[in-house]
């Protein structure tokens, strides 16, 4: 890299957007446990995400002007009465990426409530992990996300995974018009309220999806996890062009007939890096000779260690996150005021779409946090995420070219994934048709009872999830031409998935021109952190997307 002072802006501080020019200095790219550096070919477009917003000054004071003065509903201490029973919910450990600093929000929040329960005469309490059908958390995770003191008080009889295949720890209240199954976990049904504890770190989350999803079974979950319904959305990310929003609504809706739910919502900046690595967080014009050094020394030592060492390396570096704002009452309400700071935090207008994209993929997603990015999951940040972080069309135009940079390891963790082991090994070479492994085999493995009981007494994520991750990138595979995966170390992942591999992103973005043509436009996302773009189409362009 350039020395500092010789270094031009070439961006635009208010898009975040830098154009590629004659002396740009090298971008620095995640592949999942590495660094690239690499120039780009001049013209290229490079969004950058828009810096941290600044956090609350006092997270507790935001905590509880937000429960005492929530939307659409009497403060939470109005609502509460000696002898109830409460049940209070809590996002489990996919949110957020990375895991946060302690103490993590959710201990925060929960020490104010559960003093307020106790003031309020309210013992009968207990506190339920909304994992759905992700992996349960360890006892290790779950005394680090609420504290000791909290996790002494009520674990393990008071503070546990949800169970969505315990025959008796689920109730179904009602199937809506559309026949969506509305099933609850038992406990948070029965109760006279329910506290939903939200982390808001994209769009997608929060909202009537936390109860809805977090603590649904399998029949209700195939609602809206299914392929169809995965088409139907224009993004995952903006509610509103959502069908599968539009399913989870309808099945919130349902459930806030039959109880009192009070959510509690927070969103964070995205602060992702601190300490040493905090340089990752800027702009590459804007290192400093010491943030140089640290890159390379970092680089240079992850070179050294094997990868299951750079793997627990990076999980063993918290994020830096920052809450911005804190929100209650009731769920649409509430929700609105979240997603409008969700927006403002990272959504990052862009004029116009692009031929070809290009993104890092680093270690970690919502699904193997201390675990491995195996090759279902790289295609679900793909395909599902990446291809889906917009506000109205995507970044890439319809028919364009996808470029990964991840080694695109055959590698699964069998604690974590053991049912994604068969899926990738058995079925895909098979057929890739979302519809088709739907009809044929999704019923078989969310049945098989060695699934079923490693979800239920171990660790392992439930037997239908690899599906899910399927699905979810069924919007990219039917709107993208073609995907690349630069680095990738074998030629059997790519394969499998439908893709083409190259040894280098200059490699990649060569065989991506021969595909679209010698002029065609590229942008490169350097992500993380994490950020949306807002397409802005001219006049007379119309949307490359869903046909």
């Amino acid at each position: 890299m350039r020395p500092l002072k010789t270094l031009k802006r070439l961006y635009d501080e208010e898009s975040h957007v830098v154009l590629t020019e004659k002396g740009s200095p090298p971008r620095v790219i995640f592949s999942g446990e590495d660094f690239l550096l690499e120039d780009l070919p001049i013209g290229t477009r490079v969004i950058f995400p828009r810096p941290p917003l600044e956090g609350v000054p006092n997270l507790k004071a935001a905590i509880r002007w937000a429960i005492n003065h929530p939307e659409g509903m009497e403060p939470l201490h109005a609502l509460l009465r000696p002898g109830m029973k409460v049940t209070v919910a809590l996002d489990d450990i996919s949110l957020p990426l990375p895991p946060m600093r302690t103490p993590d929000v959710r201990q925060t929040v929960l020490e104010i409530v559960l003093e307020l329960l106790a003031d309020s005469g309210v013992d009968d309490v207990h506190l339920v992990i909304a994992n759905a059908l992700h992996r349960r958390m360890t006892e290790a995770e779950m005394r680090r996300m609420v504290g000791q003191k909290i996790f002494d008080a009520f674990h393990p009889d008071r503070y546990y995974n949800h169970d969505a295949e315990d025959p008796d720890g689920i109730v179904e209240l009602e199937r809506t018009a559309q026949g969506e199954v509305v099933a609850l976990n038992r406990r948070a049904a029965e109760s006279d309220l329910l506290v939903y504890l939200n982390i808001n770190l994209v769009p997608m989350d929060g909202g009537h999806k936390s109860v809805g999803t977090g603590l649904a079974n399998y029949a209700s979950l195939r609602a809206h996890h299914n392929p169809r319904t995965i088409r139907d959305s224009e993004s995952y990310m903006e509610p509103r062009c959502s069908a599968l929003h539009r399913s989870t609504e309808r099945i919130g809706r349902a459930i806030d007939k039959h109880l009192k739910v009070f959510h509690i919502e927070t969103a964070l900046n995205n602060r992702m890096f601190g300490g040493p690595l905090a340089f990752l967080g800027q702009k590459e014009e804007d290192y400093t000779e010491v943030d140089r050094l640290k890159f390379q020394a970092t680089r240079y030592a992850l070179s050294k260690m094997p990868r299951a060492a750079k793997r627990k390396l990076f999980f063993s570096v918290p994020a830096a996150y920052e809450v911005i704002g804190v929100h209650a009452g009731a769920t649409e309400g509430c929700h609105e005021k979240t997603l409008e700071l969700c927006w403002k935090q990272y959504s990052v207008p862009v004029e116009g779409q692009s031929d070809i994209v290009v993104f890092g993929v680093p270690y970690v997603s919502p699904y193997n946090v201390n675990s491995i990015l195996n090759p279902l999951l790289l295609q679900v940040m793909g395909l599902g995420y990446f291809y889906n972080l917009n506000r109205g069309v995507p970044l890439v135009k319809k028919g364009g070219v996808i470029i990964l940079c991840h080694p695109a390891y055959d590698e699964f963790d069998p604690e974590h994934h053991p049912s994604y082991i068969e899926f990738f090994n058995r079925l895909l070479p098979e057929t890739r048709d979302a519809m088709a492994l739907e009809q044929k085999y999704e019923r078989e493995f969310a049945e098989n009872p060695s699934y079923v009981h490693l979800y239920r007494k171990a660790n392992a994520y439930h037997g239908a999830h690899p599906f899910y991750m399927w699905y979810w990138g069924e919007n990219g595979r039917q709107q993208v031409g073609k995907v690349i995966v630069a680095g990738a170390e074998n030629n059997h992942v790519p394969e499998l998935l439908g893709w083409e591999r190259t040894d280098t992103l200059a490699e990649a973005i060569d065989s991506a021109r021969g595909f679209m043509g010698r002029s065609a436009t590229i942008s490169l996302v350097h992500m993380p952190p994490i950020l949306q773009t807002d397409v802005r189409l001219g006049r007379e362009a119309k949307p490359e997307t869903r046909g």
